[in-house]
């Protein structure tokens, strides 16, 4: 079923993409367009983690580190492939997976977010990144995010250079196709974090730790400036939580939705909380930062 909606949203991007390259140029501009399309696809499958990585000028994390060995602890308990490790230098509390598959996987987080969550609420989030490889998530976001990218940069060359035949239709086309493909974005990334943030819960066997890492974070991951997303706006849907986006244009559910799920989750039967933290969900003291370079 999730490669059928793989192909589903893939398709419907493709076409999206073929639709605003036959308004800009007849059907010599689709068939360029699907050319386009489908040499993006496949470039992205066999490259999403480089890219995605790139961008963000990730650095990969040594085995040994504290940071390594918590992914590492997490991935053996979830009985999945050990993902590459990165770091990602920026103040915004965030992090993100990508890669094409569990065997090909890649999580990385911010030091923005290392320095402000304690050990479990790391725990937690990084839990939640591997609850997106686990569900095979990654590759269809990143692969969303580059069409998506592409459909966007395509509309605003045509509004430079669009044939002045081509109408109100294609005066039309040309802005309602970035916020089509937009729409399909939301409907990805809206689903899908709820059903990491259940698989992350069940990695760590700790519900309520997530949910105060998301409490913590969600509020400067905002107002703090992204320096990846700013430079490329369709990454906002990788992360964790939104940045930068209103409510109406987030690719994210509410995070005040989302938290109030993993409580109940924390409520369920056979289902302990296992955390008592200190970010205002559970109370409790507060727990000692991960030193993402440190080792054991």
């Amino acid at each position: 079923m999730n490669y059928m909606k793989t192909g589903m949203l893939l398709a419907a991007l493709t076409a999206l993409f073929m639709v605003l390259g036959f308004t800009l140029g007849g059907r010599g501009g689709m068939v360029i367009a699907l050319l386009v399309a489908v040499g993006m696809n496949f470039f992205t499958y066999w490259n999403a983690d480089k890219i995605v990585l790139k961008m963000h000028n990730a650095q990969e994390v040594e085995p040994g580190t504290d940071f390594y060995q918590l992914v590492a602890a997490l991935a053996q308990r979830a009985q999945m492939p050990m993902p590459k490790v990165y770091l990602i230098h920026e103040d915004n509390p965030n992090a993100f997976a990508t890669g094409r598959d569990p065997e090909h996987a890649a999580v990385a987080a911010t030091t923005g977010l290392l320095n402000r969550l304690n050990r479990d609420e790391i725990e937690g989030v990084m839990a939640h990144e591997l609850g997106h490889v686990k569900n095979r998530d990654t590759l269809i976001m990143t692969m969303v995010a580059t069409i998506a990218g592409a459909i966007s940069m395509l509309a605003n060359f045509g509004l430079f250079f669009r044939d002045r035949n081509a109408g109100l239709a294609g005066l039309l086309a040309v802005f309602v196709a970035p916020f089509a493909a937009m729409i399909v974005q939301m409907a990805i990334s809206r689903t899908r974090e709820y059903g990491a943030d259940r698989a992350g819960a069940e990695i760590s066997g700790k519900p309520l730790a997530l949910a105060s890492a998301l409490s913590k974070i969600a509020l400067p991951a905002q107002q703090i400036p992204n320096h990846a997303s700013e430079r490329n706006p369709a990454t906002a849907q990788l992360y964790i939580v939104p940045v930068g986006l209103s409510n109406m244009f987030s690719t994210h559910p509410a995070t005040e939705e989302r938290i109030a799920r993993l409580q109940e989750m924390a409520g369920e039967n056979g289902f302990g909380g296992g955390y008592r933290g200190d970010a205002g969900i559970t109370g409790g003291p507060k727990r000692s930062a991960l030193d993402p370079l440190g080792r054991n």
